[in-house]
């Protein structure tokens, strides 16, 4: 896909999705910032941009702190001299434990992330996108945006609120050359998935979906980079999964 002569931002993209991400942006042209609140794991990702003659900077983000999304918007137009599309895909789990038993600080820590650090960075990239003549948004969103699963209610709540959010976002700027969408992965194999379970649970989660496997972080990549192009020049307020049948059951 075609993105020269824009701008990219991808929160998060120190690796798995947010990596093939900014990776397959770089590809079509794209000029991108990967931010991520690993500076270390971003600068790997943008150098590795930069080694196959892509353009990239890495900026270090935490997407719960307003100011620090401000500033991450900030260094995508002083840096490249604008912004055009945005991928905000940082996101974190959760315990997992009943509804009753949930630590309310562990609710307040994975909102602030996962709902309102999208919300601020659609906040502070909708004016750069204006000023640059408008642009598209991609908000990862999950499956649990639109299912339910045990043991993890602030997580599918913040991600049945990112669909909305999604949706209100683009009426609001369909007129002004802004579309917004959400992607929905189902449990795609990254590198954190695989540090936090063992092989016998991997298996399992892979059996739930009708292809018998889990997703990879470019097929989702494929699904979003997709969405900002201008192949999907028509697609706003749209909410698309991408997971291996899983919700068909």
């Amino acid at each position: 896909m075609e993105f020269s002569s824009k701008v990219a931002l991808v929160t998060g993209a120190g690796s798995g999705i947010g990596e093939a991400v900014a990776r397959e942006l770089a590809a079509g042209g794209a000029k991108v910032v990967v931010a991520d609140i690993d500076i270390h794991s971003a600068a790997r990702v943008a150098q590795a941009i930069v080694a196959e003659n892509g353009e990239a900077h890495a900026c270090q983000v935490d997407v719960a702190d307003p100011r620090s999304v401000e500033q991450m918007v900030r260094f995508a137009v002083e840096t490249f001299g604008g912004l055009h599309l945005a991928v905000n895909n940082a996101g974190v789990g959760g315990v997992d434990t009943e509804t009753a038993d949930y630590p309310i600080d562990n609710w307040l820590s994975v909102m602030e992330v996962n709902l309102d650090g999208v919300f601020y960075c659609i906040k502070f990239q909708l004016p750069a996108m204006l000023k640059s003549g408008g642009g598209a948004i991609v908000n990862m969103s999950s499956i649990l945006g639109s299912v339910g699963w045990s043991k993890a209610c602030a997580y599918v709540a913040a991600k049945h609120a990112l669909v909305g959010l999604t949706k209100a976002v683009a009426i609001e700027y369909a007129a002004k050359n802004v579309r917004v969408n959400a992607v929905g992965p189902a449990f795609i194999d990254t590198p954190l998935l695989k540090k936090n379970l063992d092989d016998e649970t991997i298996g399992q989660l892979a059996a739930l979906h009708p292809l018998n496997r889990l997703g990879s972080a470019r097929e989702v990549a494929a699904l979003t980079c997709f969405l900002l192009s201008e192949r999907a020049s028509f697609i706003t307020g749209s909410y698309h999964l991408v997971d291996g049948g899983y919700t068909s059951r």
